[in-house]
């Protein structure tokens, strides 16, 4: 049986997503790429185009810096960093993504009853 096709992003997910990734270390987006597919044993699908779109917008906020480096095979790439206001907004972010996911799962796994 093969695996199930990869689940797209969800709206509004990535940019968390890329956040969380930059908590651990400065990385370039192919090793942000990387670094979400790895966590999320290959379930989730990230387009080249809407990481860079994230990326952008994650700048112009300044919840993200980007600075050029080389990579280790030796090629030009600009390196991400979270800033003191990506980390807020990661934590609040995640703290009201979690309470959602509860509620929501808790709605479709109830079972039929009294209301």
């Amino acid at each position: 049986m093969s695996d199930p096709a990869p689940l797209p992003i969800l709206k509004g997910t990535l940019d968390n997503l890329v956040l969380k990734a930059l908590c651990w270390t400065p990385m370039h987006g192919f090793e942000i790429t990387q670094w979400v597919e790895a966590r999320s044993r290959d379930a989730l699908d990230i387009r080249d185009s809407a990481l860079y779109q994230a990326l952008r917008r994650l700048e112009e906020r300044e919840l993200v810096t980007g600075e050029w480096g080389i990579t280790e095979n030796n090629q030009r790439a600009r390196y991400y960093r979270i800033t003191r206001a990506g980390r807020a907004r990661l934590a609040s972010d995640t703290a009201q993504w979690v309470r959602y996911a509860k509620t929501v799962t808790d709605i479709l796994t109830s079972t039929p009853g009294p209301a």
